[in-house]
């Protein structure tokens, strides 16, 4: 059989580059209109935050504006399901927490979107610390003390959440799994309510974002006993991690929130929003901003994120099926 003429190759190769052309363009002159992030929370939370320093960075990186905008509904799906259906021109940006990310899929069968295959990865934006803590009337100053109490005959430990199905319930049913007690879960409609019942004693324990729960630790009105982390927490130094309280290796819970663009957005936008944003998490300023969030700023690559969402997945669904867990 004879080879074929060298010509073909050359001209296929030419094919591709006049047929890359449009889009290596719109990359490069990318944006060249208003971007929205959208949140599937109401304004002034965590996320909302977040969204808000990214958003700023942009702005002044790119002199084009960048806003946040506020969806609630479905716990974030109806924000998730927007952006989805949005065109792929990096135009409309969803900002993706862990729950949405790698947790809903395991709560609900019949998610109206699939954070995998309607998804491309920009970059993870940062990661937020938990906390587990106790009123000051609980009788228990360490994570030990707490599995004592919960091992003890007729204890009836319970613990808060902002809803079922939440992180916070996860990581409250894994720490119970892995200590071996049984907790009683008390689910609310919001972190505040939740919070407020721990205050009062009528619940005995919580895992809180440390944002939210550090003023309450500060002034003594909650008690401290582990962070959900890998390491300790600068803003806690001396609080020990769940794994050191307990001794079971990667007993983690951590909050994260991640920059998502709609499935089929163009390879070179998505690098280019890679590498404006992961600029930016590395600005000191936006490291400051973020600390008084709780937060750490991360800055990956799409691949990273797409395994940490990946890894994520497989743990939180199968503390889900093996706690039996349903959504409210």
């Amino acid at each position: 059989m004879r080879n074929p003429p060298r010509s073909v190759p050359i001209a296929l190769a030419a094919a591709l580059m006049l047929a890359s052309g449009p889009a290596l363009a719109q990359a490069e002159a990318y944006p060249t209109r208003p971007i929205r992030i959208i949140v599937g929370f109401a304004a002034g939370g965590a996320p909302d935050a977040l969204a808000r320093i990214v958003a700023d960075r942009l702005t002044q990186r790119w002199g084009q504006p960048v806003t946040v905008e506020n969806r609630v509904g479905a716990q974030g799906a109806t924000a998730m399901v927007a952006v989805a259906k949005s065109e792929p021109d990096g135009a409309t940006l969803a900002l993706m927490p862990v729950g949405n990310a790698a947790v809903s899929p395991a709560l609900f069968p019949n998610l109206p979107y699939d954070p995998v295959k309607d998804f491309a990865p920009v970059t993870q934006l940062a990661t937020v610390e938990n906390v587990l803590v106790v009123g000051t009337g609980v009788p228990a100053r360490s994570v030990a003390d707490l599995v004592a109490l919960g091992r003890a005959p007729g204890a009836g430990l319970t613990y808060a959440t902002p809803g079922a199905g939440s992180l916070a319930h996860l990581a409250a049913e894994l720490f119970a799994r892995s200590a071996g007690i049984t907790l009683t879960h008390v689910p609310y409609r919001g972190v505040a309510p939740a919070l407020t019942d721990v205050l009062r004693g009528e619940v005995t324990m919580m895992v809180a974002q440390l944002s939210t729960a550090k003023p309450l630790i500060e002034s003594g009105q909650l008690r401290a006993l582990a962070v959900a982390s890998p390491r300790r927490s600068a803003v806690l130094p001396d609080v020990p991690t769940l794994a050191e309280a307990t001794g079971v290796a990667g007993l983690e819970a951590v909050s994260w929130y991640a920059l998502m663009a709609p499935a089929r957005t163009p390879p070179a936008i998505v690098a280019r929003l890679n590498e404006a944003v992961s600029a930016a998490m590395k600005a000191p300023e936006v490291a400051a901003a973020m600390a008084a969030q709780g937060a750490l700023p991360v800055g990956n690559s799409p691949a990273e994120l797409s395994a940490v969402i990946a890894a994520d997945t497989a743990r939180w669904g199968k503390v889900v099926r093996d706690a039996g867990i349903q959504a409210n």
